[in-house]
């Protein structure tokens, strides 16, 4: 890698970091003040999504560990956000599915919370720059989930 690619691969992994935790830092806010933490938005959303969902595929979205995931469902089920139902497919097995008042949330959380940010963040003329960003971020992801990352043959 060269030294200019070097420095700015720094300076993009600085610029990335403080921007990931200040979106963060304002989604929590706005999450907490619908009675949410950010975990449980994230189920919500998920669940939003997939309509139904295994613990374990569930735990494998949020990269939690299952009891983890298994804790946060059961206070979530308390909450009456989700519920357990059986898996169809597979007696052992739970799915999860919104309860009205999750769905609710979740829609909440969908349109105006994600809509807020990006009406925010974003500008029309930001389009392109976006694009690539998102490219760019599939790309890497990609690549750590291939674990070319630390491998030299690259």
């Amino acid at each position: 890698m060269s030294d200019q690619l070097t420095s700015q691969y720094a300076v993009f992994l600085e610029a990335l970091g403080v921007a990931s935790r200040k979106m963060r830092n304002a989604y929590n806010a706005r999450v907490s003040e619908m009675g949410l933490t950010y975990s449980r938005a994230r189920v919500l959303i998920i669940l939003a999504k997939h309509e139904r969902i295994n613990q374990s595929t569930l735990a494998d979205e949020l990269e939690l560990e299952r009891p983890t995931v298994v804790r946060m469902l059961d206070r979530m089920a308390e909450l009456e956000l989700v519920e357990r139902v059986d898996d169809p497919q597979d007696r052992r097995a739970n799915l999860i599915q919104l309860m009205p008042k999750g769905r609710s949330l979740a829609e909440e959380l969908v349109s105006s919370v994600r809509g807020e940010f990006a009406e925010k963040l974003i500008r029309t003329e930001d389009l392109a720059a976006l694009q690539t960003a998102t490219t760019l971020f599939y790309t890497m992801i990609d690549r750590l989930e291939n674990c070319e990352v630390g491998n030299d043959s690259h």
